[in-house]
């Protein structure tokens, strides 16, 4: 029985070093040498700050800028909060919401249809990128509040829109940071 219980606790000394030590560094050290930028939250930089996360929505507020989905993580999109409301489709909060949205989205651009991605929330609520569909119904407003023509807000989007991954995988998507922040560049040019 002694000698079971010395085994025991030995056997339960060495995985804890080297299960909660040893592959832990390993595998992050491994991570930083081969996939930095992914390891580290794919944070975008400008000028030597941290302005937002590839895989991490943030919220826009001026109309100079696309809007990604609506968020159910908490305060805005805080990755603590991070889940859907799981409100059933009758839920007298959830059709509030959403009809709210749906009439703010109809202001914005009339006689359009909304596409359903910007008045529905993400699994997680922190979803980074928007439908094509999306992006495109937030073209007049963006041009408009930015006073430039239609057409090159139109050319951006078309340069930020991600084709299914391999050909099959997942959707087409508009990353809105990084359109965003191509926007603010456009502007920043002569």
């Amino acid at each position: 029985m002694k000698k079971n219980l010395i085994t025991a606790f030995l056997m339960t000394i060495a995985m804890t070093i080297l299960l909660g030590i040893i592959y832990p560094l390993v595998v992050t050290g491994l991570a930083q040498l081969f996939f930095r930028d992914k390891a580290n939250g794919q944070i975008i930089d400008r000028n030597g700050q941290a302005i937002g996360s590839r895989i991490i929505a943030q919220a826009f507020t001026s109309a100079k800028y696309f809007h990604p989905r609506p968020s159910a993580a908490g305060n805005g999109y805080d990755a603590a909060n991070s889940g859907g409301t799981n409100f059933a489709p009758t839920n007298r909060k959830l059709i509030d919401r959403v009809n709210s949205d749906a009439a703010s989205l109809h202001q914005e651009n009339p006689g359009q249809p909304i596409p359903v991605d910007l008045i529905t929330t993400s699994a997680s609520g922190l979803d980074p990128d928007i439908s094509p569909a999306a992006a495109e119904f937030q073209i007049p407003s963006v041009a408009h509040a930015r006073a430039i023509p239609e057409s090159t807000v139109r050319a951006l989007v078309q340069k930020h829109t991600a084709q299914r991954d391999l050909g099959l995988l997942g959707e087409p998507r508009v990353n809105v940071l990084e359109l965003n922040l191509d926007l603010d560049s456009l502007a920043s040019k002569p």
